[in-house]
C-alpha cells in the first residue's frame, strides 16, 4: 500500500501493522470511557460480517450503499468512514472517489481494523489502494479542521459515549457545504415497529449470536437502541452541533434509519 500523508493532531502516536505486515494502520489515543465497548467489538470481529449477512438477509449491503450515496462522495474526494468496523462503507467509498481520492477508515477496535485490512487484501481492487486504516477516537479525531469532503458513519454513533461531542467533531473535520451520512438502527416512535424490532433481537439475533458463543455480546443491542435517539432527536442533535440542515430517513420498514446532515 502506498504512503498516505495525514495531517494528524497531537493525538497521533504510533503506527501498527496487522498480521502479516503487508498493510499498516495508525494508532491514536482512545477514550477510556469506551474501553468496554471497544473490547466488545474486538470480540465479535471474527464473525461480525457473517452475522450481519445472516441477520439482515443481506439487506445491510443495500442500506450501506444508500448511506454512501447520500454522502455525495464523488471522484477525487477525501472522505472519512468513522466507526468503520470491518470496512464495508470504506470499500464502497473507495469505489466512489477512485484512485485520485482518499479514504480514511477510523475505528476504536484494532481487531476490527485488522479484519478490514485483511479484507482489503482478499477483495483487492486497484482503488482500494486509497484506503488508510486508523485506530482512533470518534470524540477526538486526529485530523485538521475542514479536511474531508464527506463523512459516513455506519452503526457507530449509537455506541459513542458522547454523541453531541462526536457530532461536533464530524462537523469540525467536514468542509463547508459537505455532508455527513449516518446509518444505524432506527429508534422508532411506532409501537408496532419498535415491538417488531425487539422481537427480532430476542428471538433471532441473540439466539443466532449464541451459536457463536456471543450471547452476552449481542444482548447489549436492545439496550443500546433504547438509549439511542429518535430520528427527530438526531436531526436536533446535528443542528445543535452546527450543521446547517439535517434530515432523518427511515429504511428497512422503519427498522433502520439514516441521518443526512449538511455542514
Amino acid at each position: 500500500m502506498g504512503t498516505v500523508t495525514i495531517p494528524v493532531t497531537a493525538a497521533a502516536t504510533t503506527a501498527a501493522s496487522h498480521a502479516g505486515g503487508r498493510r499498516r494502520y495508525v494508532a491514536v489515543r482512545c477514550s477510556s470511557a469506551s474501553d468496554e465497548r471497544q473490547a466488545l467489538f474486538s470480540r465479535i470481529a471474527p464473525v461480525y460480517d457473517h452475522l450481519n449477512d445472516v441477520l439482515s438477509l443481506g439487506q445491510h449491503r443495500t442500506w450501506k450503499r444508500i448511506c454512501v450515496s447520500w454522502s455525495k462522495a464523488k471522484r477525487g474526494d477525501r472522505v472519512l468512514d468513522l466507526c468503520c468496523g470491518s470496512g464495508d462503507l470504506a470499500f464502497l467509498l473507495s469505489q466512489k472517489v477512485g484512485l485520485d481520492g482518499e479514504v480514511m477508515g477510523v475505528d476504536f477496535s484494532g481487531q476490527q481494523l485488522q479484519t478490514a485490512a485483511s479484507r482489503q487484501d482478499q477483495r483487492w481492487k486497484a482503488c482500494y489502494k486509497n484506503i488508510k486504516w486508523i485506530e482512533g477516537d470518534a470524540l477526538d479525531l486526529p485530523f485538521t479542521d475542514r479536511y474531508f469532503d464527506a463523512v459516513t458513519v455506519g452503526y457507530g454513533l449509537r455506541n459513542v459515549v458522547d454523541k453531541p461531542k462526536a457530532m461536533r467533531e464530524i462537523l469540525r473535520v467536514l468542509k463547508p457545504g459537505s455532508r455527513a451520512s449516518v446509518l444505524d438502527f432506527n429508534k422508532s416512535s411506532s409501537f408496532f415497529t419498535a415491538s417488531l424490532q425487539s422481537w427480532v433481537i430476542d428471538n433471532v439475533v441473540v439466539p443466532l449470536a449464541s451459536s457463536y458463543g456471543l450471547t452476552e455480546e449481542y444482548k447489549y443491542l436492545k439496550s443500546s437502541i433504547s438509549q439511542y435517539l429518535t430520528g427527530e432527536e438526531l436531526e436536533k442533535l446535528a443542528k445543535e452541533a452546527g450543521f446547517s440542515s439535517a434530515k432523518h430517513y427511515e429504511l428497512g420498514g422503519g427498522l433502520m434509519g439514516n441521518l443526512v446532515a449538511t455542514r
